[in-house]
């Protein structure tokens, strides 16, 4: 999809948590899933800052902060989610906020559960740095895409929310850029008073 002139530069932070793909065992699939979606539901003018970092809770919180120092509205990490020893993602990123943003968390477990038992073992949260908006996606691209967008019928009807549909107006009140999405893949939810009309 080509970007329009008419909507905000936007620079989104994504980043990427795996020993094994940080070290080269094998080919990181996080990061190239996260552009991909990302650049399928918006048609602001984007910036990429990608980050690949291995499971330790001091490298994820530094880049966490350089993401939102930079000037990253939006910073999206997968991987490190789980209950295993190496997983602190969840740690790493609560310990940057300024504000917990639970209701994330929980709607992407509830979109998994639809196909896993094994989603209540996700530890995904949301939080608020400064005028930034960060995110712990799952760490399968399928599983990005499920939560990021929600589930549709055969008919393309939106049968559960994704968490996206809430990202652009939470930005907006955190003085982000505006967000506007591509309504085929992930429809924005504003109130009427908070939409922007273009010509």
């Amino acid at each position: 999809m080509t970007a329009s002139p008419n909507f905000d530069p936007v620079r989104i932070g994504i980043v990427s948590v795996s020993d094994r793909a940080s070290s080269g065992v094998y080919e990181d699939k996080g990061l190239p899933a996260l552009q991909d979606w990302l650049q399928r539901a918006l048609r602001n003018p984007l910036a990429f800052e990608p980050r690949l970092i291995p499971d330790e809770p001091e490298r994820i919180s530094a880049a966490l902060i350089e993401l939102v120092d930079a000037g990253c509205s939006l910073v999206l990490t997968t991987g490190g989610t789980g209950p295993a020893l190496r997983d602190v993602t969840p740690e790493a990123t609560l310990a940057v906020a300024h504000k917990e943003m639970p209701g994330f968390g929980e709607q992407m477990r509830q979109i998994s559960l639809r196909f896993v038992p094994t989603a209540i073992l996700s530890r995904q949260v949301a939080v608020i740095r400064d005028k930034s908006l960060i995110i712990n996606l799952p760490g399968q691209p399928k599983s990005i895409a499920e939560t990021l967008e929600g589930l549709k019928d055969a008919d393309g009807k939106q049968v559960v929310p994704g968490i996206f549909a809430a990202v652009p107006y939470c930005i907006d009140l955190i003085g982000g850029p505006y967000l506007d999405t591509d309504e085929s893949v992930c429809k924005a939810f504003r109130p009427k008073s908070a939409i922007r009309t273009f010509p």
